[in-house]
């Protein structure tokens, strides 16, 4: 039954929550770790906020921050999302899920390994199926979006965001300085090209073009110079900054469809009579 599947989702970002979102309508149970300051971009559609929220609610699924394994396990009982801020790996440990997915997104593998669950399931480049994980999925725009990798490797990093009406890296926010992260706008502001959006210590950070303000770093965050501090929509509509993308739902299905296929070949694999041999 998909309700005995405890799911560990390392990352809370959007794709992350993307993913989670799905596997919890299907009657998965869902936890998600994150870091203690994460630098997630698209904050009204993320799980990752709860860290600094401590509840946060994206498309009616309900994510709490928990401070350990117990409270993460009360809250599953009560069809809430918990995150729990912790070392992924003392968690898989502590929680044996059967599933755990890579959604940190970091282009490289920082930790996970195959032998973590029964099934586990990695996001885009750095990872290798069948050596770094069961399954791996490709997070590139394009005609192989969400598709499952069974053996060998997501397309590598290009470095450039997929293109959005002509603009792929000119519609990102990025800080000019070092310092303290202060909004100025909001997520979903109508913004034109140079309007202040943020300050970055005393330095102002600038709209690099016209739109909507789809993401936006947590107040209180030390930035870099060059870091990634926001996303700026140029199709102008405010309801996309608030609800779960076509790139995350199409990476969710993907895991969905991942874990499915796995836990039934495992399933099959014990009823050949294979598996002792």
């Amino acid at each position: 039954m998909l309700g005995d599947i405890v799911v560990v989702v390392k990352g809370g970002g959007d794709l992350a929550t993307g993913v989670a979102h799905r596997l919890h309508r299907v009657g998965m149970k869902v936890i998600i770790t994150e870091l203690s300051q994460p630098t997630v971009i698209r904050r009204a559609v993320a799980f990752a906020s709860a860290v600094f929220e401590g509840e946060v609610t994206v498309e009616g699924v309900v994510a709490r921050r928990v401070e350990d394994a117990a409270q993460a396990l009360a809250l599953l009982r009560k069809g809430i999302v918990p995150v729990l801020v912790a070392p992924e790996a003392s968690v898989v440990r502590e929680l044996k899920p059967t599933v755990v997915v890579d959604a940190i997104i970091a282009k490289r593998n920082t930790g996970t390994q195959i032998t973590d669950a029964s099934v586990v399931v990695a996001l885009g480049p750095g990872f290798t199926a069948r050596l770094d994980a069961h399954a791996v999925i490709e997070t590139n725009r394009g005609h192989n979006l969400g598709r499952v990798i069974l053996e060998g490797q997501a397309a590598p990093d290009t470095g450039i965001p997929g293109p959005v009406m002509g603009y792929a890296s000119e519609r990102v926010v990025r800080s000019p300085g070092e310092g303290l992260f202060r909004g100025v706008k909001a997520i979903g502001d109508r913004v034109e090209a140079g309007d202040v959006v943020a300050r970055a210590g005393d330095q102002p950070v600038l709209a690099p073009i016209s739109g909507v303000l789809r993401g936006l770093l947590a107040d209180g965050l030390a930035v870099k110079e060059g870091m990634k501090v926001g996303d700026v929509d140029p199709r102008g509509v405010r309801e996309h900054c608030f609800t779960i993308s076509d790139k995350a739902r199409a990476i969710g299905g993907g895991v969905l469809e991942a874990i499915l296929y796995l836990l039934r070949e495992g399933e099959e694999w014990k009823e050949s009579g294979l598996a002792g041999k």
